[in-house]
């Protein structure tokens, strides 16, 4: 199974297919703004987990990142954007975003726990990261994302996901991409899933040393691959 890198590398894709970019980085930037002034914290060092449009508006002081491909990181570069990869395993930063449902790509409960243990340790002050409401799920969400479709220059191209449930385990499954422009289909994948619950974030952040856990009520994250909403989720450290 491929891992999330290749998945960032697919919401890339998509961005760079949008004719309104600049409209996208604000609204990714936005949702990041708002969390951080809920604390009242400022940004400082960032380091954000693959690709997120807003690392190209982002007013932190250090952008760093991690989960993108050398494509991905040399285009970043090229846009005069003052980033770094994320290198050094003993660094840690003022705030880590991680969205896309970044740790629903797991194998395993315990690899899933490490994820959040890790995303925890190398923030000091803020984790944001995104995760659909499991609990409530609706039947017809289980099998397909909904669809998202790009017109731009005289072309159109749509992302959809296919969600294949494991029967054994009734809390993984594996998610497929396909990319359709005219004739041509790309596939993506396939990437190893697990459901995240809210408690179970909760639990699993509050055990490492978090003062908060926070589902922001108002906030809503939408993947460029698909027009199901995320929620925002926040994990604060005073």
């Amino acid at each position: 199974m491929v891992n999330f890198n290749n998945y960032s590398d697919v919401i890339f894709d998509a961005f760079c297919l949008h004719t309104k970019q600049k409209d996208i980085v604000d609204r990714k930037q936005d949702i990041l703004t708002k969390v951080s002034e809920h604390y009242n914290a400022g940004f400082g060092s960032i380091l954000f987990i693959g690709f997120n449009p807003a690392i190209l508006s982002n007013p932190g002081k250090e952008i760093y990142v991690a989960k993108v491909s050398d494509r991905v990181y040399r285009w970043l570069k090229e846009q005069n954007v003052h980033i770094q990869r994320y290198t050094n395993e003993d660094r840690t930063f003022d705030t880590v975003v991680a969205c896309d449902e970044y740790l629903t790509f797991a194998d395993s409960e315990d690899e899933q726990k490490q994820m959040i243990t890790t995303l925890c340790h190398l923030a000091t002050s803020l984790v944001i990261t995104t995760v659909k409401d499991y609990k409530n799920q609706e039947f017809k969400d289980r099998e397909y994302s909904q669809p998202a479709i790009i017109k731009a220059n005289n072309s159109v191209t749509a992302f959809t996901e296919i969600h294949d449930w494991d029967y054994a385990d009734k809390n993984a499954w594996t998610t497929s991409v396909y990319e359709l422009a005219g004739t041509a289909t790309k596939f993506h994948g396939a990437f190893n899933r697990r459901t995240l619950y809210f408690k179970q974030l909760a639990k699993f952040s509050l055990d490492t040393g978090a003062d908060t856990f926070l589902v922001h009520k108002n906030l809503m994250y939408k993947s460029l691959i698909k027009k199901n909403y995320e929620h925002v989720i926040s994990i604060y450290f005073e």
